[in-house]
């Protein structure tokens, strides 16, 4: 699965426990009508990719959802998901689409100053 959205919080890393467990989180807002903020977590080694994430980007993220199941001392038995992050693209990085060419800024194109309307035009519209 994926998210797309601007880059609202970039956390630091945080280490738990004696193993090196690490953990950072990063928050998306979604480009939509009402727009939702999402926290994505990303795990060990995942944590590095937000190295080059910057408040205000916009980003697309590649997700998965976990679910887990807790048993708490009363024993009753409750859910918790999490959103993990395991890739994140800047608006940079993204790709143009398949085949087609990089398109230059307008700035690269020259004025068409002598046109003449009188010239045959065969195009149907």
């Amino acid at each position: 699965m994926e998210l797309e959205g601007k880059v609202k919080l970039v956390g630091e890393t945080k280490t738990f426990g004696n193993n090196g467990f690490r953990k950072r989180e990063l928050v998306i807002t979604t480009d939509e009508q009402y727009p939702q903020h999402i926290l994505v977590e990303f795990v060990q080694d995942k944590c590095d990719l937000l190295n080059s994430c910057g408040v205000g980007q916009d980003v697309k993220v590649g997700i998965n959802v976990r679910g887990r199941e807790w048993t708490n001392p009363q024993g009753e038995v409750k859910y918790f998901n999490s959103i993990q992050g395991w890739r994140i693209e800047t608006a940079e990085q993204q790709a143009p689409a398949a085949g087609m060419p990089p398109v230059p800024p307008m700035e690269a194109f020259e004025p068409a100053d002598k046109l003449n309307e009188e010239d045959h035009d065969d195009l149907p519209f």
